[in-house]
């Protein structure tokens, strides 16, 4: 199989006839399977596709709605193809996209093209301002420059895809964790389209989501391996800086002053048992990264390519 599209679904009975219709005709010289994900819809969406998919279809039917991220997840892991690609079923994304993104994946060393949306259909206020703020955040803080994040059209390798380990809501953070694999990405533009029937999943109240998968993903970037390195650096420093103030304190209690009604006992205290707390949970997170990688038999590093010359 050369080509595995995975499409994640909830409530868009009104776009699947020409949804599955515009797939079948832009992939029709493409070896090709099409996976669905119906993500717990309440409406229509899993008995059109029945009614209107054709050959090489699959479909996954969650019991209740558990995500947009969960519904990547499970397309990937059954995916066969050489390539994977995921793309939204709101008609948003084009399909006809998709072998200009296998050409331009042809024609370099690429692991990932990433779809970027060129003059976006979507309004002002509600989506394209909050998305262009999150991109320059998320951009400036992985260090992973792409300028789409929101984007779900996506092409991977198969290899890259299989390892993303998405769950949560990791989905628009894809590029950080395929960067973190060591995955070779670029962009292209894309087509982008109105929507035409249903409603949007989205809106200003995933922001404050946004932000702590944010911060999640820059732990786990930058100290994902490493806990102690966070944690202790922390932990240290507030040690530091309370056992100097205690010190101080029981110098002068020494000497005969008082210090029991001194704001700055408090903060001693509070700055030494946060040092020490913040120290024992490094050496908890390293622990439990430990038997994260042991108990599952996981490596820390990815082997690209092995060599033996006899």
């Amino acid at each position: 199989m050369r080509l595995s599209v995975v499409i994640p679904l909830m409530n868009e009975e009104a776009n699947i006839e020409l949804l599955l219709d515009s797939i079948y005709s832009a992939l029709i010289h493409i070896d090709f399977e099409l996976i669905l994900i119906d993500d717990g819809s309440t409406d229509q969406t899993v008995n059109f596709i029945k009614q209107f998919s054709r050959k090489n279809t699959k479909l996954i039917v969650f019991n209740r709605n558990f995500g947009q991220t969960t519904a990547i997840s499970a397309g990937i892991d059954i995916a066969s193809g050489e390539l994977i690609a995921t793309l939204d079923g709101d008609l948003q994304n084009d399909p006809f996209d998709i072998p200009l993104m296998i050409k331009k994946m042809e024609q370099g060393d690429w692991d990932v093209i990433a779809g970027k949306r060129k003059k976006r259909q979507d309004r002002l206020l509600l989506r394209k301002i909050p998305s262009k703020i999150a991109n320059w955040l998320i951009r400036t803080t992985t260090g992973v420059k792409i300028s789409d994040y929101g984007c779900t059209l996506k092409l991977f390798t198969h290899d890259v895809a299989k390892n993303l380990c998405l769950y949560g809501e990791l989905h628009r953070y894809i590029p950080v964790l395929a960067t973190m694999y060591g995955a070779k990405m670029t962009e292209v533009d894309v087509k982008h389209h109105a929507r035409r029937f249903g409603k949007s999943k989205y809106g200003l109240g995933r922001t404050f989501k946004v932000i702590s998968d944010l911060m999640l993903i820059i732990f786990l970037q930058k100290y994902g391996q490493k806990p102690m390195h966070l944690f202790g650096f922390i932990g240290n420093i507030m040690l530091s800086f309370g056992i100097i103030i205690d010190l101080y304190l029981f110098t002068l209690k020494i000497l005969g002053h008082s210090i029991g009604d001194r704001p700055l006992l408090i903060l001693g205290a509070i700055l030494t048992l946060g040092g020490i707390q913040l120290i024992t949970t490094g050496f908890i997170a390293e622990l439990n990264m430990r038997i994260y990688y042991e108990a599952q038999k996981k490596k820390p590093y990815v082997i690209k390519e092995s060599f033996t010359k006899n």
